[in-house]
């Protein structure tokens, strides 16, 4: 069964352990890239209105692992995961873990990130993460996760309007 969790900007929808994110950017698929690859932008972008991010890792290649510390209201979220692939500007896959026992020993997500270069410089960026199982996600999906995510995309739309 499907269930639609997105607003009016970004697309997020679950469909067995599977959860969809996509929005459309105003931006070329180059600096889009950028914006999500380069250590430097992410905690300009990532995570909901009010939260700082720090980048402990970043080594975006095939084998690189990466750690980032979300901080909302003074609790820690940190995430981890190794990249599997990358092609710049097309595609990375890696995974997510959320580094907190216990949850931190289940098996992580599986994120596909594409970026398509649409007509008039615009970049549609799809996420995919497929989860260890749908009770997983569903408990994801419980704790505002999708409120998060597009708070995350509107904070990456306007780092790259001020970008260019």
């Amino acid at each position: 069964m499907r269930q639609e969790l997105g607003d009016g900007t970004t697309t997020i929808a679950t469909e067995g352990a599977e959860l969809l994110v996509e929005r459309v950017f105003d931006a070329p698929r180059e600096l889009v890239w950028t914006a999500m690859t380069e250590a430097e932008h992410i905690p300009r972008w990532w995570g909901p209105h009010g939260s700082s991010t720090t980048v402990a890792q970043m080594d975006v290649r095939p084998g690189g692992r990466w750690r980032w510390i979300n901080v909302v209201d003074g609790t820690e979220a940190p995430f981890t995961g190794e990249y599997l692939e990358v092609v710049p500007p097309e595609r990375i896959v890696r995974t997510v873990v959320f580094d907190v026992e216990p949850y931190n020993q289940a098996p992580g997500v599986v994120e596909t990130t594409t970026f398509e270069e649409l007509d008039g410089g615009r970049t549609k960026v799809s996420a995919r993460s497929v989860f260890p199982s749908v009770e997983i996600l569903q408990y994801v999906v419980s704790t505002g996760m999708s409120t998060g995510a597009i708070q995350s995309y509107d904070r990456l739309a306007d780092l790259l309007t001020r970008l260019r």
